[in-house]
């Protein structure tokens, strides 16, 4: 039989359990648990060094709070997977991501343990407040535990929050997790002994009992006084920010040394003052894993990959990444207009702006977890000539809307919109999946909207968005791999406003917005078997549309289907609004616009999610068979998917 890894961990199930071992037993539980996170991850893929860097914090936590009864919110959900272990889903660990399994983040639905669902940044010191001043005006005797970092406190959402929660009495405990910072002697005993002391008991009775003496002074010498053992405090701390949004500042101490946190954390869990506080811990991305931490990203996100020697399984393609297509493109018409900068919110790697600041650093710009603050900083840009490429997912620019109609579409700024991760994002699930951007930019009025069909079509459409100088535009562009297609030496701007015919036939039209289009394709063989010749067209573009194309297509053909990788109320509405102020439902046309159903969709292999959103061929041909009033049972076996 063989010795198990983590014999410690093993006898524990849940937090209760936890609170049961002796605190000299902590440090072989998180060291056991760090193993049991990195085993976890290198089967299902993820995001890996953020969690890594949070074991200890996430065992102190645990051990000195009443958790679920004391309410834990993680910000950026996916520090959590070595939460998710320590309460009660160790079993389902290796579940996580796949579908049906365990979600990559925090989710409402999955655990008690999981007050509150993030996997969007910066959230979690405005629900934690919500938490404390629900449990004030109910009565609830409990604490409530913000843990924000891994970036998030760059957004600008944290700060809104916290000058919120500093003008209020309510209990609220925000422990910055800070991975940006090395563990530096500064973070050592001594810093270790101030907030142990300043976090105690007497410590603050003393602060108080100065307070209250201070009232009785004159107001220039009470001012004075208060000010005086605020900046003495940050001189020592450098919690001076925080104590001017109104937190009571401990820290900086080290998030690995759970000698450090657990009688910090005890002094704040005991502690009956009023009001926020905030406890600065620095941890290290990717700690405990040699592979993690002397990797560029700390293995930020991974795919699965062995454990020995870090090396992760790359999934075979002869295509290149959407991404990485979008990336080139955008550099070889750099090299051609110095216009052109970049733009990104924190996600250089995923939208492959990293590359992009390899040959061009003047002219990229990480704005941090801000998108709002992205999508005006390029509206300025824009204002004074330069060709800003605002570079943010598609759920994430759902962050700078008020920005994008104000700042950007009433001005008609000529930003341009690179929208990764349109359509279903597969392991990332429904937070992260673009579902909705056609519909939202498509209202807006001075907006060219245009969706690529596949890889060559996104290096035109990026240098149409370069030719686009008199109002914004948007292009969107999926996850993962292209099709294999061959590659244009560069791009070759597109006519607005115009799509194009890719097959002829005369019986069905499809009509395809975006990546659908090979299973359009794929349809249009599978009804041509039935004796049903079809035409398929890329329409390119959502805004302006092709009123010519989708007149001809009405009028030739007895169906009509639109399919696109969005919510009702984009592309296929816009055909149809178009169609019925024409008149073309007056003679009997027959249309079927195909869309992303009104669900979110959990995480899943793609395949799976756009079977289950009816958006493959056998779901195109079974439309517009019903269309036509062909009694399926005659239909002959439709061909199996290569």
């Amino acid at each position: 039989m063989t010795e198990s890894k983590t014999p410690l961990l093993d006898t524990v199930d849940s937090p209760a359990d936890l609170r049961e071992l002796e605190a000299k037993q902590l440090r072989q539980f998180a060291d056991e648990l760090r193993i049991e996170t990195i085993d976890a991850v290198s089967v299902t893929g993820g995001h890996l060094g953020a969690g890594l860097g949070v074991v200890e914090l996430t065992t102190a936590i645990h051990y000195v709070f009443n958790t679920p009864e004391d309410v834990l919110i993680w910000d950026v959900g996916h520090q959590c997977y070595p939460h998710k272990i320590l309460t009660e889903r160790r079993d389902r660990i290796h579940t996580l991501r796949q579908g049906g399994g365990l979600y990559g983040f925090t989710k409402r639905a999955e655990s008690k343990y999981d007050p509150f669902g993030a996997a969007h940044s910066s959230t979690s010191i405005s629900a934690g407040l919500g938490f404390s001043v629900a449990g004030d005006l109910q009565n609830k005797n409990r604490r409530v535990i913000s843990v924000i970092g891994d970036g998030a406190m760059s957004g600008g959402m944290a700060y809104e929050a916290m000058n919120n929660a500093g003008s209020m009495d309510s209990r609220l405990i925000v422990i910055l997790n800070d991975n940006d910072m090395s563990i530096a002697p500064p973070v050592g005993a001594l810093s270790a002994y101030l907030s142990r002391l300043i976090s105690s008991r007497p410590y603050r009775s003393i602060r108080q009992l100065t307070k209250l003496m201070a009232e009785k002074f004159p107001r220039p010498l009470r001012k004075a006084a208060e000010r005086a053992e605020e900046y003495a405090r940050g001189m020592l701390t450098g919690g001076t920010l925080f104590e001017e949004l109104g937190f009571y500042y401990v820290g900086p101490i080290d998030g690995h040394n759970l000698d450090h946190l657990i009688p910090v954390l005890k002094n704040v869990r005991d502690d009956k003052a009023g009001g926020p506080i905030l406890i600065h811990c620095v941890t290290q991305k990717g700690k405990g894993y040699d592979p993690a931490e002397n990797s560029d990203d700390k293995y930020h996100g991974v795919n699965k990959f062995d454990v020995v020697t870090g090396e992760q399984v790359k999934a075979s393609s002869n295509a290149p990444s959407y991404t990485k297509v979008f990336a080139n493109a955008l550099i070889k018409e750099a090299h051609k207009d110095e216009k052109i900068v970049a733009i990104t919110a924190a996600m250089p790697g995923g939208t492959g702006i990293n590359l992009f600041e390899k040959e061009f650093p003047d002219r990229t710009f990480d704005v941090g977890i801000a998108e709002q603050h992205a999508v005006t900083f390029a509206a300025g840009l824009a204002a004074d000539g330069m060709k800003p490429f605002a570079a943010i997912y598609s759920t994430f620019l759902q962050r700078g809307y008020d920005q994008v109609v104000h700042d950007v579409a009433i001005q008609k700024l000529p930003v341009r919109f690179a929208m990764d991760r349109a359509g279903l994002v597969g392991a990332d699930g429904q937070t992260h999946a673009g579902s909705f951007d056609i519909a939202y930019l498509g209202c807006l009025p001075n907006f060219v909207l245009m969706a690529a069909s596949d890889e060559a079509e996104l290096t035109n459409m990026v240098a149409t968005a370069v030719a686009i100088d008199d109002g914004p535009s948007a292009f969107r562009y999926p996850r993962g791999d292209g099709i294999g297609i061959e590659l244009p030496d560069e791009g070759q701007p597109l006519e607005i406003g115009k799509g194009r015919i890719v097959r002829e036939g005369n019986t069905v039209a499809i009509l395809s917005y975006g990546t659908r289009l090979q299973e359009a394709l794929r349809a249009a063989d599978m009804l041509g078997a039935q004796g049903f010749t079809t035409t398929v067209a890329d329409a390119r573009f959502a805004k302006p549309l092709d009123e010519d194309l989708v007149r001809r297509l009405a009028r030739e053909h007895e169906v009509l289907i639109t399919i696109e990788e969005g919510a009702v109320g984009g592309f296929g509405s816009f055909v149809l609004q178009f169609l019925a102020g024409e008149g073309a439902f007056d003679s009997g046309l027959k249309i079927r616009p195909m869309v992303l159903p009104d669900m979110f969709i959990d995480q899943d292999k793609p395949e799976k999610q756009y079977d289950l959103a009816q958006l493959t061929a056998e779901h195109i041909v079974v439309r517009a068979l019903g269309a036509l009033g062909v009694d399926e049972s005659k239909v002959t076996e439709l061909p199996a998917r290569a």
